[in-house]
């Protein structure tokens, strides 16, 4: 009885291995469908086309998650999911990078993004100052660090209020180059 147990078993996963696609076949198929989906020639996004993508990266990463590709498709997949609106589904993959992928070299961004999601997407802007934060606090060098930083000074504000920001200190900068001119033309007018 155990030796027909351990055959059945044996079949079964021979099986399932053969069904599931391999990896290359997998890579094929994401390779594809990133071409049908970012072609020039593509003049309107496919939401459909792109959540199926991103079932692919995230198939693959589960399948194979100490792949060297693995990382990357699970940014890929985070990064399609911002950049069609789906918050939520960008914070859980970022977190994904974060937590399995630490090493990753994008990982820092994904603390970055997540602040970027809950300030655009989300609208939880406590929640997006508290990821800017974290950010520039664990990875003071990084160059997304002077944005966090902007981001963090801009938060809540409407587009109407950075236009009068940026045209104040225009012209406070404005002044400040006149005064200094007139300064100067004093200082050399007194030399003659």
């Amino acid at each position: 009885m155990q030796k027909v147990t351990t055959g059945i078993t044996l079949l079964l996963v021979i099986f399932l291995w053969g069904c599931s696609p391999s990896r290359d076949k997998t890579i094929d198929e994401i390779k594809s469908l990133e071409k049908r989906l970012f072609s020039p020639q593509v003049t309107s996004f496919d939401k459909k086309k792109a959540d199926s993508l991103i079932g692919l990266y995230e198939n693959f990463a589960r399948r194979f998650p100490d792949d060297s590709l693995a990382a990357g498709y699970v940014f890929k997949a985070a990064s399609i999911a911002m950049n069609s609106g789906d918050g939520n589904k960008a914070l859980v993959l970022y977190d994904q990078i974060i937590e399995k992928y630490p090493q990753y070299k994008k990982a820092p961004l994904c603390v970055f993004f997540k602040g970027f999601v809950y300030e655009n997407l989300l609208n939880d802007l406590p929640k997006a100052k508290e990821q800017y934060t974290l950010f520039i606090s664990t990875y003071p060098d990084n160059e997304f660090v002077p944005s966090a930083q902007a981001s963090i000074q801009n938060l809540g504000k409407t587009p109407e209020q950075l236009v009068m920001e940026f045209e104040a200190k225009k012209k406070a900068d404005s002044t400040k180059v006149a005064d200094s001119l007139a300064s100067m033309k004093k200082k050399s007018g007194k030399r003659k």
